[in-house]
């Protein structure tokens, strides 16, 4: 089916009753309001619930669409396709129910983001659906939230920096978690636990989730061997102990893809990771053995049955997460240190003036579903891209001018 331009709607949220959902509507009511600039509308699968959406905004969301639409009816996802330029969806975790909707919005050539971190899933969207998407005009970006738009865009933003300062992209690229401060949401968690799972019974999937380029086109790979941290380490460039970051799984995965999308920009042989930094001396050593030790704790207990049912009992459930006011009072703060070819070296950073995971995610979701319904040109083919291949730097502008992100460099050498 080809891409239809006629509808009645700039941008949808599906699952407008989620945790992440709700922070979304709030931010864009808050930003662009009801039937003024842009037309937007909400959907979801209760009709009760979509209206206890509305009522927490106000009087002045009365006016605010409604469509009712579920992953289990695949004639109600096609007919909000069918009413909307893009689409963004919070319903997860996105292996158990996210394939509908993407199903309806290739065959529709419906653009789509979301803020999955399932790297097992995604690749298998691209692998079902990329022909189809690429025929039918569909945009699908997966990752829009805290994974992995900083990441994403952040090495996006410092290869810029080092094309125009050096006159040639960095090789080698790692970033850094400076500092973060943040809740956890329980689908989040239920997200994890299901990788966990899906992982702890399929060997070969554990052997794809090692994979850095499991999600890129089979031709890019690079014959270099990629860093990975695994346990406890120190930082020479910081001069601080290090801890694996737990998102750094998918992250990772996403910026090869954009470098393979962006026709190998960063070099065919380029070289990226994630850590965390824990802190200078004993204490920072501590924090990192202990910080490594309690993740894998978590991904064991949560890949065998007979654990698993403590982990779920401990964990938020779903639809639970930060209150307003942890979103409010969290923040990120990220490093990236780039070197090139010939030893030159830029280090950037990226903050974020919310929780990573719900404030800041719910703002970067909401600006990269507005870039796909305005930024992104008609002519730009369809298929399954990433945050930086397809939404650059339209998106780094709306993330700096509206969602408060900042970008910059802090040292070059």
């Amino acid at each position: 089916m080809a891409k239809t331009m006629n509808t009645n709607y700039d941008l949808v949220i599906f699952g407008a009753t989620s945790f992440v959902g709700q922070i979304l509507t709030r931010y864009l009511f808050e930003t662009y309001g009801v039937g003024q600039s842009v037309n937007w509308a909400i959907a979801g699968r209760s009709s009760h619930k979509l209206e206890g959406v509305k009522s927490e905004l106000g009087n002045k969301a009365n006016d605010l669409p409604i469509i009712l639409a579920d992953v289990s009816d695949q004639g109600s996802l096609e007919a909000l396709c069918g009413q909307t330029r893009a689409v963004i969806s919070t319903v997860g975790p996105y292996a158990l129910y996210g394939e509908p909707m993407v199903q309806a919005c290739v065959r529709s050539g419906t653009d789509y983001c979301d803020l999955t971190g399932e790297v097992q899933w995604i690749r298998k969207m691209i692998e079902r659906y990329e022909e189809e998407a690429k025929s039918s005009g569909a945009r699908i970006v997966h990752c829009c939230g805290f994974d992995s738009i900083p990441s994403d865009l952040g090495v996006w933003y410092l290869q810029q920096q080092a094309e125009e300062t050096f006159g040639a992209p960095c090789k080698d690229v790692r970033m850094r978690v400076k500092a973060a401060k943040g809740g956890l949401s329980g689908g989040t968690v239920a997200s994890m636990i299901n990788i966990a799972k899906e992982a702890g019974s399929d060997p070969a999937l554990r052997k794809e989730l090692a994979n850095p380029f499991s999600i890129s086109p089979s031709e890019h790979r690079s014959q270099t061997r990629q860093p990975s941290l695994k346990t406890a380490e120190f930082d020479k460039d910081f001069q601080v102990w290090l801890a694996p970051f737990v998102m750094g799984a998918i992250n990772t995965r996403v910026v090869h893809r954009s470098n393979a999308l962006q026709d190998a920009r960063y070099g065919k042989e380029f070289t990226y990771d994630e850590a965390m930094m824990t802190g200078r001396g004993l204490k920072g050593r501590a924090s990192a053995y202990a910080m490594t030790a309690a993740l894998g704790t978590f991904f064991t207990a949560s890949a065998i049955k007979p654990s698993r049912w403590l982990v779920e009992k401990l964990v938020p459930k779903p639809g639970e997460g930060p209150s307003p006011e942890e979103q409010r009072s969290g923040f990120f703060d990220i490093r990236f240190v780039g070197r090139t070819e010939d030893g030159k070296t830029m280090i950037t950073k990226v903050t974020g003036d919310r929780d990573p995971g719900y404030g800041s995610t719910g703002k970067m979701l909401g600006e990269a579903g507005m870039c796909l319904a305005f930024d992104v040109p008609a002519d730009k083919p369809g298929g399954f891209w990433t945050p930086a291949s397809l939404l650059d730097g339209d998106l780094l502008k709306r993330l700096t001018e509206k969602a408060g992100l900042t970008f910059e460099v802090v040292e070059t050498r």
